[in-house]
């Protein structure tokens, strides 16, 4: 190997051999004649130019020298075990266990991992001016064995195409494992051989050890097809479609009569006036509210509000079959057209929703406030309610607008007066609610919580779940009404379990850590162009009044999106734990999930922890309850991602028939590829590709987010308004291609 072909070997080629040597034997001490008979290094300056790498490597800790003269890989810096994330564009990155940085591992050197797995990786050498790279030794857990993708059948195979070609080969699948499965079907695949470097299987005789062979599980139908996609999202994100027969067989055995022993057991608010909020097409109603007034020292007005959460627990028992779906789902997934509930639909749309004028078992905090909204007292029951009334958010917000209240100032309605009384259902238990919600949320902004009200884009879908209209929904006054009692609650019960600090028992709280410091300087940096200040350093309330200012300076301002944008990407994401640190977006020191336990897992076992303690029982394991969390951590990270896909996608088929149509937008997003513009009519947001702008060469100016001609020095900056015409709408990849209009 000194010479190749007659050349001689140049730096880079011996230094890519001494690091394959040391990857491919980590634990062996190589002695310098030992390694210049490995790689048949023969010649003096080949030799001489190793020892000169070794050094370097030496140096650099990639490799250690037991004795003078022998060298090993270094495995306590160059060896980590960690998960494997894979990007479509091939910029896949290692998160070391250790919670360190994300390191570079190009697909070459990825083994063929897949998104999540948990892999050992060693660090490569450093390479002048190049970043920190590792590459993938082992993969020590798959997490995912299933691909999605669309079939093509030739004459003696077939293979899947994966939509984002995470892979650099398509999955190849015997004939005989196709399930009946058609080219252009959507279909599931197992994948049943990973490439590998040695050991041949019966189907590489046929394959080739470098392939990635399958075989369909579930073809699930044609492509295009509305129910099809959506399934296809979830399989995608390893999301269960549909529902095991045998759980949901189990749930339908339940029944909803409450006995009178039940009844006795239980404070009884059947006779308080009591009603749910939610969203017009909403079916599992699991918060309640009721209100009567109380009086106080010295006639003092005082409001009795109870919070009333579905009771769960009392239906799903821990470790019964149920119990044990909702643990693995731990969410209900909600994409555009459909929900895929964590629960069987016979408990979360029947028995457990507190659908009006039934009788219905609930987990209740009551809350005794003065008009200022201070707590008086509190307490904590299992109850049994009947609502009065479902409303939809825009009823209530209706009632509160006709008696007064302008929705986005933050004020209450005005007093009644006999001229003019306050009309509508339920209408002075309403605003009296809305006050006392307003009260509630000024002082938590006092507190440092920090305002992010994003909108979010919705779509109406026609029986076929075809989108007939995209549109921003905005948060309302009725809507931040349950918020703020949501949150109240699921503080209080928080409070009463942490404030017991070293002596606390093992519960599960909702944390949110402050902000990245490096990402909070990039913030600060980006918003200099724009004449914003951000302050990076100071206390947490420091920090959080000033974000709040800089979302109410850039109210209306057309860079209003991407400040909002990149102040949450600052943001770290919310989890649930069992170690405590405490909630920075909501200032609150203790925080946890209550109020939803038919969608969510952590709320069941925030429900099931709060009945065990205050019948006196000892705290549980704290590892089990972490592991728990974890993962339900996880599975919300993935219920958001198929969310996201399936909103992207109904985008894409909104677009579909609007081809060669001109709109006005505005540039969302600047890319060093093109530009990002939003329909300002419907917010679908689509690429204008850098070779679709006009005549000129533009550089991408990333400091002020704007692409600059070189020749006529024309911007193109965001916010800018710009008229564009819909060229391509690939359902496919979820993508949306515009030009600019002539």
């Amino acid at each position: 190997m000194g010479k190749k072909g007659g050349k001689r070997l140049s730096k880079r080629e011996v230094a890519d051999a001494l690091q394959a040597l040391f990857q491919a034997h980590p634990n062996e001490t190589f002695t310098l004649k030992q390694i210049f008979k490995s790689l048949r290094l023969d010649t003096h300056p080949s030799k001489m130019l190793a020892v000169d790498i070794l050094e370097e490597m030496a140096w650099d800790d990639y490799v250690s020298q037991p004795e003078r003269g022998s060298y090993k890989l270094n495995l306590k810096t160059q060896v980590q075990e960690g998960t494997f994330i894979r990007k479509a564009n091939g910029k896949n990155s290692f998160l070391p266990d250790d919670g360190g940085k994300p390191i570079f591992v190009s697909e070459r050197n990825s083994m063929f991992a897949m998104g999540g797995d948990r892999v050992r990786v060693a660090m490569m050498a450093r390479r002048q001016n190049h970043i920190k790279e590792a590459i993938v030794t082992d993969i020590l857990e798959r997490k995912h064995d299933q691909a999605v993708g669309t079939l093509q059948v030739e004459k003696d195979y077939a293979f899947l195409i994966t939509e984002d070609n995470i892979f650099n080969h398509d999955i190849l699948i015997p004939k005989k494992k196709l399930k009946g499965g058609k080219t252009g079907q959507k279909a599931v695949v197992k994948i049943t051989q990973w490439p590998t470097t040695d050991g041949r299987s019966k189907d590489e005789a046929v394959f080739g050890s470098k392939s990635l062979v399958g075989e369909v599980i579930d073809v699930l139908g044609d492509q295009g097809d509305n129910n099809v996609e959506m399934h296809a999202i979830l399989a995608k994100y390893g999301l269960p479609y549909k529902y095991p027969k045998k759980v949901e067989d189990a749930a339908n055995k339940l029944t909803a009569d409450i006995t009178e022993e039940e009844i006795a057991r239980r404070e009884d608010f059947r006779d308080v006036t009591t009603f749910t909020i939610d969203p017009k097409d909403a079916k599992d109603f699991d918060d309640a509210l009721s209100i009567r007034k109380a009086q106080g020292k010295g006639n003092a007005q005082l409001y009795e509000v109870g919070v009333h959460i579905a009771d769960v627990s009392h239906y799903v028992t821990e470790g019964s079959i149920i119990d044990r779906e909702a643990e693995q789902r731990a969410t209900s997934v909600y994409l555009v057209d459909r929900t895929i509930p964590m629960l069987p639909e016979h408990l979360c749309n029947f028995i457990c929703s507190l659908r009006p004028d039934e009788e219905k078992l609930c987990y209740s905090v009551i809350f005794v406030l003065d008009e200022n909204a201070n707590i008086k007292d509190w307490h904590l029951a299992h109850t049994v309610i009947k609502s009065n009334r479902r409303f939809a958010y825009e009823e209530v917000q209706a009632i509160l607008e006709q008696n007064g209240v302008v929705d986005g100032t933050g004020e209450p309605a005005p007093p009644a007066t006999k001229a003019k009384p306050y009309t509508g259902e339920y209408a002075e238990e309403l605003i009296t609610l809305d006050s006392l919600a307003k009260k509630l949320r000024a002082a938590r902004f006092k507190n440092g919580a920090v305002k992010f009200d994003r909108e979010e884009l919705h779509f109406d879908i026609d029986e076929k779940g075809h989108p007939t209209r995209c549109y921003y929904k905005k948060s309302k006054d009725a809507n931040k009404l349950i918020e703020e009692f949501m949150l109240l609650a699921n503080r209080t019960v928080a409070t009463f379990i942490g404030k017991a600090g070293k002596n606390a028992k093992t519960f599960v709280y909702r944390i949110h850590d402050q902000p990245d410091p490096q990402k909070l300087e990039s913030l600060r940096a980006a918003l200099v162009p724009f004449g914003y200040k951000v302050k990076t350093g100071g206390t947490r309330s420091a920090i959080s009044k000033n974000l709040n200012k800089l979302m109410d300076d850039v109210q209306g301002q057309r860079e209003q999106k991407l400040v909002e944008t990149l102040a949450l990407r600052a943001m770290m994401k919310a989890k649930y734990s069992t170690h405590n640190i405490g909630h920075y977006g909501l200032a609150f020191d203790f925080y946890t999930h209550f109020t939803s336990p038919i969608r969510r897992y952590p709320d069941t076992m925030v429900h099931r922890l709060l009945t065990r303690y205050q019948e006196g029982g000892r705290s549980v394991n704290q590892n089990h309850y972490e592991e728990l969390c974890e993962h339900s951590s996880e599975m919300e990270q993935t219920a958001q991602n198929a969310e996201r896909d399936s909103i992207k996608y109904k985008m894409v088929e909104f677009m579909a028939d609007k081809i060669g149509l001109e709109f006005d937008a505005h540039i969302s997003g600047i890319q060093s590829y093109g530009i990002y513009c939003e329909i300002d009519e419907n917010h679908c947001e689509g690429l204008v590709g850098m070779h679709d702008l006009d005549g000129d060469y533009y550089e991408f100016d990333e400091r002020n987010y704007q692409l600059v001609g070189r020749r006529h020095h024309k911007k193109y900056q965001l916010g800018d308004a710009i008229r564009i015409k819909v060229a391509r709408a690939d359902i496919e990849k979820r993508q949306l291609d515009f030009v600019l209009a002539e």
